[in-house]
């Protein structure tokens, strides 16, 4: 892949993978920075208005987030809207009191950074925190739907949401990540020389908008995103008055490709979010989306719908896991599970070779265009860069001593709040997870895929089978949750030094705008989620809110203790089949040529429509062919804006969840329920 190059900053490892972020990012060059930049101490990078905003703007993307994983369960990288937002709103606010008069404190590329570093960790709890996952997989509303006679679904597997127990577990899972891996900053960066393409990416954004022209186009996609913010909000507003009581109203139900195809979920719903996501998300994510839902409810689903009475009774409820409903979610995990495995070896192995490659050539030039003289300004530059990062340390024993501290804390506490996860499992468990942090933390770095929700998977299955029939269920989900947050947030961090790094920032105030963001986090995420568990019908099949992987993370775990014996007829032959076809998918992705495999789908993107339904997909391909045309009429708008206006368009309607979760609690109804149905009826 042909990497983007200026004199102030260059990638010098290839990117094995595109990013949506290298798209739409434009270098600066960095005659344009000041000649002498004066660095601030780490402390007065982090300042108590930049807190404020981080504060604010975790709030809205952890909205945002929640909706998402409660909805579709996709949630596109939202790092550039909070830097964008983030210089904003600190610009805005030093403007303001310098026309009245006061004295403001410059706003720093390194005061930017933090907040971006800060809200980053803050919503990215709302994710790794499981409020959508394997947390709520926990819920009575889950046992239910699946079946209370459902071989292994036992009763006392069961915890339901609950404000204070959620926080104490997110504040006991959340921090060990941070220290895992700390005293390996400088191999990671410094010395493997990672890329961390999304890390990268976002630094050169934050660099960009700290020059003249920078600002300037800076200000212009804020008002973009203003604009389609706005107009998102209103919309959303308007079509509340329409939706009705109950889920079968309004333009979320408008059958636009008419009722047949309404009846096997094909339809545009006019939802602003889903089509932000298509203007973010590459372009074969979305394909790969509509190929699934193509697949599953365009063929799949109406063959095996003819076969009941036949491999399933025909009696049975929609949502009953021995009919239809169990295809869906056992054909969709096995597509998850095989793109997820193919990839966590994948990663492995490219782990390993670099590892060994170097272990044995320490002589590789970090900068492949390097002038003979001292003197160059890109040398001068990097040797800048080293002399800030390594500045502030953080020591060995601090980090060493802050883990084992939480981890001490942790054994101890989550046995009280999952009774069958013992502590020996949970100490277990934390002494592996470094090893499984560094895998994932160095294959984001060359890869820019973190697999934690994979890592997660697979201490969901071990130890639901390890405690067996005998809450292996709740032990497993609870083992999952401690996994994913470790590697989730070990290379979340290993990132979030590449960014510092680049911009001059100190490692120092990475670290601790990281702990202070994740402290945010663990506030914020479940204060949020407890929004929409007050407001909305969470987990109905039938709702707008049906958290879709609440149910597949519980049958994974059902699966890890009691097997395949109950799965409906033909149903483990169909998952094997799925399970080898992603597995064959991903290495003709890596065998072929870039020009060939950029158009072979990805089976991750392909599950999602198999289990929710294919009307998101719709809307999310409407978005890929909005910014495909764009970029074909005006490639340099397209680059500059696209990121903005899909902001807008997410953030619109995710600010008009707040309003519309307070009208539900206080049992305010829309006034209109506008339905379709055939005119013979």
């Amino acid at each position: 892949m042909g990497t983007e190059q200026a004199s102030g900053v260059e990638i010098s490892e290839p990117l094995l993978l595109d990013t949506e972020a290298d798209r739409k990012i434009r270098v600066v060059d960095s005659d344009e920075q000041e000649e002498e930049e004066i660095i601030p101490e780490w402390k007065e990078q982090i300042t108590i208005r930049g807190l404020v905003v981080s504060a604010l703007l975790g709030a809205l993307f952890c909205i945002i987030t929640h909706k998402l994983n409660l909805t579709v369960g996709i949630i596109p990288s939202l790092n550039v809207a909070a830097g964008l937002l983030g210089f904003f709103f600190v610009k805005s606010w030093t403007g303001f009191l310098s026309k009245l008069g006061f004295h403001v404190k410059p706003f720093t590329r390194q005061e930017n950074t933090v907040i971006q570093t800060c809200v980053v960790a803050c919503y990215g709890l709302a994710f790794s925190g499981g409020f959508g996952s394997y947390l709520l997989s926990m819920d009575e509303k889950t046992y239910k739907l699946i079946g209370e006679d459902y071989p292994g679904n036992r009763a006392e597997d069961v915890k339901n949401p609950g404000l204070l127990w959620m926080m104490g577990f997110i504040f006991v899972v959340s921090f060990l990540g941070l220290f895992s891996l700390v005293p390996l900053r400088k191999v990671m960066v410094l010395d493997y020389k990672l890329t961390y393409p999304s890390g990268t990416a976002t630094a050169m954004l934050i660099n960009s908008f700290h020059t003249n022209t920078g600002a300037e186009l800076a200000r212009k996609q804020v008002n973009c995103l203003g604009k389609y913010l706005s107009i998102s909000f209103i919309w959303s507003c308007f079509k509340w008055f329409f939706s009705g009581i109950g889920d079968s109203c309004g333009f979320d139900n408008f059958p636009s490709l008419g009722l047949t195809l309404f009846n096997n979920t094909f339809y545009f719903d006019f939802s602003p979010t889903y089509v932000g996501c298509g203007l973010i998300c590459p372009h074969i994510v979305n394909c790969s989306v509509l190929l699934g839902a193509i697949i599953s409810w365009g063929f799949l689903w109406p063959f095996i719908s003819q076969r009941a009475g036949d491999w399933y009774p025909a009696d049975l409820g929609s949502n009953d896991f021995k009919g239809l409903y169990g295809y869906k979610v056992f054909i969709a995990i096995s597509l998850i599970l095989g793109d997820g495995i193919y990839n966590l070896i994948k990663i492995i192995a490219i782990t390993i070779k670099e590892i060994c490659r170097n272990s044995t050539d320490q002589n590789i030039p970090v900068i492949k265009e390097v002038a003979d003289s001292y003197s160059s300004k890109l040398l001068v530059e990097q040797r800048k860069r080293d002399e800030v990062f390594l500045k502030d340390r953080i020591p060995f024993w601090f980090a060493a001593s802050g883990y084992v501290a939480l981890a001490a804390i942790s054994t101890a506490t989550m046995p009280m709040i999952f009774p069958p996860l013992k502590w020996y499992l949970v100490l277990c468990s934390y002494i592996i997870a470094p090893a499984l942090a560094f895998c994932n933390s160095y294959g984001t770095g060359l890869t820019d895929w973190s697999l934690a929700s994979t890592y997660g998977k697979i201490g969901l299955f071990i130890i639901a089978s390890l405690v067996g029939s005998n809450g292996g269920v709740l032990a497993g989900l609870a083992a999952c949750g401690v996994m994913m947050s470790i590697v989730s947030t070990a290379a979340d961090l290993m990132q979030d030094f590449k960014t510092g790094y680049l911009t001059l920032s100190s490692a120092k105030s990475m670290f601790v705008s990281q702990l202070v963001g994740t402290a945010m986090g663990c506030i914020i995420a479940p204060l949020t989620f407890w929004m929409y568990w007050s407001a909305f019908d969470i987990g109905t099949p039938d709702s707008p809110y049906k958290a879709p992987y609440a149910v597949i993370y519980r049958e994974m775990a059902i699966l890890g203790v009691e097997g395949f014996s109950e799965l409906p007829k033909h149903c483990l032959a169909l998952c094997s089949g799925f399970f080898v076809a992603a597995l064959a998918i991903n290495l003709l992705r890596d065998l072929t040529p870039k020009k060939v495999s950029q158009f072979i789908p990805i089976p991750m993107a392909m599950a999602v429509p198999f289990y929710i339904g294919a009307y998101f997909a719709i809307d999310m391909f409407v978005g890929t062919v909005i910014l495909f045309v764009w970029e074909r009429i005006n490639r340099k708008d397209a680059d500059d804006y696209a990121g903005a206006v899909a902001s807008g368009l997410i953030c619109g309607d995710g600010i008009w969840t707040i309003p519309s979760a307070i009208l539900s609690i206080f049992r305010i109804n829309p006034p209109i329920c506008m339905y379709f149905k055939p005119s013979s009826s």
